[in-house]
């Protein structure tokens, strides 16, 4: 992607931080954070030298559509899965954008896909993207093992970019569950795979439920939606 698009001015009066926020936003983008990353990066599955200069992360993300969100009943449907796949390649398109912004003044910057799996066996991605909106002040991780924000509650999907420009990350997040007790998610799990604590949470039995829908509904993706519908919010 070429830096045609990026506006130097606009870059010198509001900062690169507030200008990529901007950006993104204006894309649609629903959440926008960093993350100081230095003590985590160590877990990614990337190569160590190429992540070893790249401290920091920028955490986007994109409320689903609670009228799609709305049509599921005991499953994942056409709908929600073509909507998914939308939103993964908006995150994708955004990440680049952003990427780009980052390369122009001359910083390194690693777009992370929002959805791909590289550890099948244990279901994967390079990094968890969700990890990384915690400490970028997003929300915690819910007793449904998904990240839950304090406006949209699960129903944000999340990419991540990787770089060594010098931000400034967030600070306070909550790292911990802190679920309120409404106990939705437990109820509309066709797996039941989600327990009353984070810990008790069932990543065998969920991704059973997730390969069943995979070949029974049609879908070419690992996909549920069912207690992304439920949770609106901490």
């Amino acid at each position: 992607m070429g830096n045609s698009h990026i506006n130097r001015g606009a870059i010198f009066k509001m900062g690169i931080c507030e200008y990529m926020r901007d950006v993104a936003l204006k894309q649609g983008i629903s959440v926008f954070g960093v993350a100081d990353i230095k003590n985590v990066k160590q877990g990614f599955l990337l190569s160590q030298e190429v992540v070893a200069p790249l401290d920091f992360a920028i955490s986007i993300g994109y409320r689903l559509s609670r009228a799609v969100l709305d049509t599921l009943t005991d499953g994942p449907n056409q709908l929600y899965y073509f909507h998914y796949q939308r939103v993964n390649i908006l995150l994708d398109t955004v990440a680049l954008q952003v990427s780009s912004i980052i390369q122009s003044k001359g910083y390194m910057s690693l777009p992370i896909p929002a959805s791909q799996v590289v550890d099948w066996e244990n279901q994967r991605g390079h990094l968890s993207h969700r990890a990384i909106a915690v400490m970028a002040g997003h929300g915690f991780i819910g007793i449904n093992n998904l990240l839950v924000h304090p406006e949209y509650g699960s129903q944000t999907r999340f990419a991540t970019i990787l770089t060594n420009i010098p931000l400034k990350p967030a600070t306070g997040e909550k790292s911990v569950c802190a679920c309120s007790g409404c106990m939705k998610c437990i109820a509309v799990c066709p797996a039941g795979a989600i327990g009353k604590t984070h810990e008790e949470f069932s990543p065998a039995l969920c991704a059973a439920k997730l390969e069943e829908f995979q070949k029974t509904r049609n879908i070419s993706q690992m996909i549920c939606g069912l207690c992304v519908k439920a949770c609106q919010g901490a």
